[in-house]
């Protein structure tokens, strides 16, 4: 039994929405990240727009191989129905009720509560840790999101009682901006103990979900984001770029393709699909099982893995050593609004690291892109330019990397809207640029920007 310095007993409570998330918490149990506990309850909240009609996490193939690492499962959506778990949060003089809720649900007692959660910027994650208010918090990332800043600026009463920001090392020797603004200090869930763990939900379940269709050779994989579900592409432009993925391995070579659409994606999509790859000539398999990128990587090792900016692109390069092109991210680019949008980063990532699908010369030679420097400074820019308030002391570092570095391969970064904004070097002309970038300038500039709108209106007039 382990006990807390008042002789309370230790529950902790791991909170998970995807099957990558809990592999990544059993691959930190694994490699002992988290210390001893009386109990481990693994509370599963289920974020789909429909909860109702879309299966749990808890229900997918695989889940029973790390079930083992927790005491007990719960639900999120059970204990706050018939709220979504995506929009709900306890009011300010409802907190001790909730508490006092939650405890009796979950047979809690008066343990001492720690939580390990995802995304805590965001309900459901913020909601659970204003729940347990005195509750130490790790939070663990699964994704390329934790190379960014943090999107909202967090209750200084939730962001310093984080401990730890456990992360996979996607991208060796980059580390995440996520929460340093708390001086909260990142901790890698080791490589080799994520991919063992991996390895027992690719030993799980229907081998035919996730096999390798026959043939002489590897296919190639597409992934499917459902990138019209976050309102960034349309349906039809969405539904383009996977048609344009399967022309692209098409024309590297590739006469089959296996195309893993998003679990919530409409199923006409992949009637289109086929409709293209039998004009082309492709053989085409569409996966109709919710199996993770990284089961498929181990059950038929891909001649090429392409997709748009999913983190499954870095896990394919990364921890199975396949090779990777990327395709649609310059559109994602400039789509992606406002600029603050937490996916900015990812998108950013992806297209400064990886080969274009077109490029056929980088993708066969599996051509790296920006050396682990360069993308540091680069995201310290981008990150600034999207939460200056969060991280004024990125200032320096935004306004080095774009005094040196702003030009025709980096402008699709950033906006000159937003440089402008910011009084960042970028937002003038150059002959301008000796203008001292101070909050007096700024109120100049725009007095003067109003009073000649001001003069253009009345001529018109």
């Amino acid at each position: 039994m382990t006990t807390s310095p008042a002789g309370r007993r230790t529950t902790q409570i791991f909170l998970a929405s995807t099957l990558y998330g809990v592999a990544t918490l059993a691959a930190a149990l694994d490699a002992d990240l988290f210390g001893p506990a009386d109990r481990r309850v693994l509370l599963v909240s289920n974020n789909a727009a429909t909860p109702e009609t879309t299966p749990s996490l808890d229900g997918m193939p695989g889940f029973e191989r790390l079930r083992g690492r927790f005491d007990d499962v719960r639900s999120w959506n059970e204990a706050i129905a018939p709220f979504h778990p995506g929009g709900w949060s306890p009011r300010g003089d409802d907190v001790v009720l909730w508490e006092r809720y939650v405890r009796l649900l979950w047979d809690l007692g008066d343990d001492q509560v720690e939580l390990a959660v995802e995304s805590i910027q965001v309900h459901p994650a913020l909601a659970l840790t204003q729940i347990f208010t005195g509750a130490p918090v790790d939070v663990y990332a699964d994704g390329l999101m934790s190379y960014g800043p943090t999107r909202n600026k967090l209750d200084p009463l939730v962001g310093t009682r984080v401990r730890r920001l456990l992360h996979l090392d996607l991208v060796p020797g980059l580390t995440p901006l996520l929460l340093t603004e708390f001086g909260v200090r990142p901790e890698i869930v080791p490589t080799d103990t994520f991919v063992k763990v991996l390895a027992e939900l690719a030993a799980d379940g229907d081998e035919s979900a996730g096999a390798a269709p026959s043939g002489p050779e590897a296919p190639a994989l597409v992934l499917g984001q459902y990138l019209s579900a976050l309102s960034i592409l349309t349906a039809e432009e969405e539904e383009e770029l996977h048609i344009r993925m399967v022309r692209g391995a098409a024309e590297l070579g590739h006469t089959r393709v296996v195309f893993k659409p998003h679990p919530t994606a409409p199923a006409r999509w992949s009637r289109a699909l086929e409709k293209e790859a039998q004009a082309i000539g492709v053989e085409l398999t569409v996966l109709d099982s919710p199996v993770l990128a990284e089961v498929l990587y181990q059950r038929m090792r891909p001649a090429l893995v392409i997709g748009c900016f999913s983190t499954a692109l870095l896990t394919a390069s990364a921890l199975y050593g396949l090779p990777v092109a990327r395709t649609g991210t310059d559109l994602l680019l400039e789509r992606l609004a406002p600029y603050q949008n937490s996916n900015r980063v990812p998108v950013t990532i992806v297209d400064a690291l990886l080969p274009e699908l077109g490029d056929r010369a980088a993708v066969e030679e599996r051509r790296p892109g920006l050396g682990t420097g360069e993308l540091t400074d680069l995201l310290k820019a981008v990150g600034f330019a999207m939460q200056p308030q969060i991280y004024p002391a990125l200032r320096p570092a935004a306004e080095r990397y774009l005094t040196h570095h702003l030009g025709a391969g980096t402008w699709r970064y950033f906006k000159r809207r937003r440089l402008t904004a910011l009084a960042l070097p970028g937002a003038l002309p150059s002959q301008l640029a000796f203008i001292p970038r101070n909050a007096a300038v700024r109120r100049v500039a725009r007095r003067a920007r109003s009073v000649q709108r001001s003069i253009k209106r009345t001529a018109l007039g």
